[in-house]
C-alpha cells in the first residue's frame, strides 16, 4: 500500500517509529498484533472497550475534565498516563483512549504530552501522527474479525456510513478494515485536489482487496469531469459508472473526507470495481467437506497443520488422523523437536508426505487440554502462515 503523501514524511516520531517502512502499515500491523494478544487474555466484543484493553497493556488511565479529548502523559523516563474527559459522550471517549493506546505505540511517546487534536488545531506536521493514531485506534477498536459478516457481500457507501456508526470509527478507517476482509473484487482509492491551480483530483493511495484489480498508481490524474467533484463537503456521497481514460470502465461509490490541514478541498475516499474485468483473479479461501489428509487437485499442495509447544506427539484430533496416515512424519517431527531441544511458538516444520505434497507443521498452540484462555496464538500463528505462504 502506498499512502498519502508517502514520500513526504517528515514528523520524527513518525519516522522512528517506522523505521524505513510504509508508517501506515506499520501502524496497522503493530495495532494488529496489540488486539491479537489482548484476545488471548480474555479480551472480547463487539464492543472493544479501549478501557479494558488499556488496563490489559498496564497503561494507567484517569478522568480529567479540564483537557478537551484526551491525552498521554509521561510518567516517568518511560511510562506515559493516559487522561481523558468524562464529560465527553461516550463514542468520542471511546475513540479518544483508542487514540491515546495508539500514541504509545511510538517509542518516544514519554518524551512530551500528546493531546489529541482537533482537526483545525494541528500544526507543521503534526497531522501525520494524528492521522497514524486514527487509524491505530480503528485497528483496535474494529479489530481482526469484527467484519466476517462482510467478506462475501457487495458493498454500498451506505454500508460504510452504518459501520462508521456501529464501531464509532471514521469512514476512511472502515474502508481500510473492509478491503482488508472483502472477498469482493473491490479497489479502495483515496484521491486530493491541490489548492494551487491544477483543479483535479489525484490518487493519493489505492489498495486492492485479494480478488481486485491492480492497484492505482500514485498522483494518478482523475477525470475533471469525475463525480468525485460533487463530493464538495464532509459526508457527501456519489455514485456512478464512468469511463476513466487508460483504466477503462468503472464503477465507483464515493465520499468527501476531511481535507488535509493545508487545503480547503475535502479528500475523497471510494470503492471502484472495474467493470470491463470478465473475469475475477483466483483469491479468498474455498470451503469443501472431505478428508483434509486427503487434499484434492492435481499439482503441489502443502497442507496446514497447527501444533502445540508442550509436546511433539500428536495423540488428539487431527494431529492423530495425520499420524495414522503417515507415521513417519510424526517420527519425523519428534526428531526434529529432540534435536532443537522443544521447537518453540513460531517454529515451522516441512515434512514431504507424497511425491505431490509437504506437511506445514506450525507451532502456533500453547500447551493443550481444558483452558479457560484461547490456547491459539492469532499473531504467531499470522507469523507462521507468512512462512507457510513464502514456501508456496
Amino acid at each position: 500500500m502506498q499512502e498519502a503523501r508517502a514520500k513526504q514524511w517528515k514528523h520524527p516520531s513518525v519516522s522512528t517509529f517506522a523505521g524505513g517502512k510504509d508508517p501506515v502499515l506499520a501502524m496497522l500491523q503493530k495495532a494488529s498484533e496489540v488486539a491479537l494478544s489482548a484476545f488471548e487474555s480474555g479480551w472480547a466484543g463487539p464492543p472493544f472497550d479501549p478501557f479494558t484493553l488499556a488496563e490489559f497493556l498496564r497503561i494507567p488511565i484517569s478522568p480529567n475534565s479540564e483537557i478537551l479529548d484526551a491525552r498521554t502523559v509521561p510518567v516517568g523516563s518511560d511510562r506515559v498516563r493516559i487522561e481523558y474527559n468524562p464529560n465527553r459522550p461516550r463514542a468520542r471517549m471511546r475513540y479518544s483512549v483508542a487514540h491515546e493506546i495508539a500514541h504509545t505505540f511510538f517509542p518516544d511517546v514519554a518524551k512530551q504530552i500528546r493531546n489529541r487534536l482537533a482537526h483545525g488545531a494541528m500544526e507543521k506536521d503534526e497531522w501525520e501522527l494524528e492521522m497514524l493514531c486514527n487509524l491505530g485506534a480503528a485497528e483496535l477498536l474494529m479489530p481482526v474479525g469484527s467484519l466476517s459478516d462482510m467478506q462475501n457481500k457487495d458493498v454500498s457507501i451506505r454500508d460504510v456510513l452504518e459501520l462508521r456508526k456501529q464501531f464509532e470509527v471514521s469512514t476512511e478507517s472502515v474502508l481500510l478494515r473492509l478491503i482488508r476482509v472483502t472477498n469482493q473484487p473491490y479497489l479502495l482509492f483515496a484521491a486530493s485536489k491541490s489548492d494551487k491551480g491544477l483543479n483535479r483530483y489525484k490518487v493519493d493511495y489505492s489498495i486492492s482487496s485479494r480478488t481486485g484489480g491492480k492497484p492505482l498508481p500514485e498522483n494518478t490524474l482523475l477525470p475533471k469531469e469525475s463525480i468525485l467533484a460533487a463530493c464538495i463537503a464532509i459526508g457527501y456521497t456519489a455514485i456512478a459508472d464512468e469511463v476513466w481514460p487508460e483504466i477503462g470502465h468503472v464503477h465507483l461509490e464515493c465520499i468527501g473526507l476531511s481535507p488535509y490541514p493545508d487545503s480547503i478541498y475535502p479528500r475523497v475516499a471510494g470503492l471502484l470495481t472495474f467493470l470491463d474485468s470478465k473475469e475475477q483473479p483466483p483469491g479468498g479461501i474455498q470451503f469443501v467437506t472431505g478428508d483434509a489428509t486427503s487434499p484434492r487437485g492435481s499439482g503441489p499442495k502443502i497442507l496446514a497443520h497447527v501444533v502445540n509447544d508442550a509436546t511433539p506427539n500428536w495423540g488428539a484430533g487431527f494431529g492423530k488422523a495425520v499420524q495414522t496416515k503417515w507415521p513417519e512424519i510424526q517420527q519425523s517431527f519428534r526428531d526434529s523437536w529432540l534435536k532443537s531441544q522443544r521447537i518453540p511458538l513460531g517454529g515451522v516444520v516441512f515434512s514431504p508426505a507424497e511425491s505431490d505434497l509437504v506437511l506445514c507443521h506450525m507451532v502456533s498452540q500453547r500447551g493443550y487440554g481444558p483452558s479457560d484462555r484461547p490456547r491459539i496464538r492469532y499473531a504467531i500463528l499470522r507469523d507462521c502462515l507468512v512462512q507457510l505462504r513464502d514456501k508456496a
